[in-house]
């Protein structure tokens, strides 16, 4: 059981998504350590709505691409705040185009964060979590690793990765106690989303049953029902919450 407040880690916080998750999270009662590329502003603006919550909180930039800083910023938040007994990973990016056009750097860049990145970070923690066996990791994918999406074969191969990384680890760790899930988001509001012409927009409504675009606090509370004891008996699973996109 993780119980509250146990550590949660959550990559990719100062923003959207991830900055959502870690807000439920620290209202749920665990302290944060969150990790974020260069919104350094925005970040502490996150930090201090965390410390108003009477949360303990510890943040510093971190490439998620590279494993020794991965490594230490665990170590850091864990001397910080004590023992982490959460992972959420969230961090990402996207470089879509036409696979024709998609430049070799894109590829690379968008599958070292989205989908190495989660490794770095899983595997950081992984050891200590058999350690004590208990632990909680949540793995954020996207519809777009489930079906694929055109113009996005990076974006679409990484999140598809982390699906079957994510299921592969829950069988791995199981009988330590340890619970790996994930939770692939549709079409959210968000900065991303904000920034799509009217037409993909219309497109896209078109294709929800629900006709409706998702909000970030329905991704933070898919999170959190699987973070927390309610979900004890749920391991390996896909959580889309889509709308119903694809039914």
């Amino acid at each position: 059981m993780t119980g509250n407040g146990s550590l949660a880690i959550v990559t990719g916080a100062s923003r959207g998504i991830g900055r959502a998750i870690a807000l439920q999270l620290a209202c749920d009662g665990h302290d944060i350590a969150f990790c974020y590329r260069q919104s350094a502003a925005a970040a502490q603006e996150v930090a201090q709505k965390l410390l108003d919550q009477e949360r303990r909180v510890f943040h510093r930039p971190c490439d998620v691409t590279d494993f020794q800083a991965v490594k230490a910023f665990v170590e850091a938040s864990e001397a910080e705040l004590g023992q982490v007994g959460v992972l959420i990973n969230c961090a990402g990016i996207i470089r879509d185009n036409p696979l024709v056009l998609m430049k070799e750097e894109d590829w690379q860049l968008v599958i070292d964060t989205n989908l190495n990145g989660y490794f770095n970070f899983c595997r950081s923690v992984v050891f200590g979590f058999m350690k004590r066996k208990q632990g909680v990791i949540v793995n954020i994918s996207s519809v777009s690793g489930v079906h694929g999406n055109p113009r996005q074969s990076n974006y679409s191969a990484a999140k598809a990765g982390i699906i079957g990384f994510s299921r592969a680890l829950a069988k791995e760790l199981a009988t330590y106690n340890i619970r790996v899930n994930v939770v692939a988001p549709g079409f959210i509001n968000t900065d991303m989303t904000a920034s799509v012409t009217a037409r993909v927009r219309d497109e896209a409504l078109a294709s929800i049953p629900l006709g409706r675009f998702g909000e970030i606090q329905d991704v933070a509370d898919a999170v959190s029902f699987l973070v927390s004891d309610r979900a004890k008996y749920i391991t390996g699973q896909v959580l889309q919450v889509d709308g119903g996109i694809i039914l």
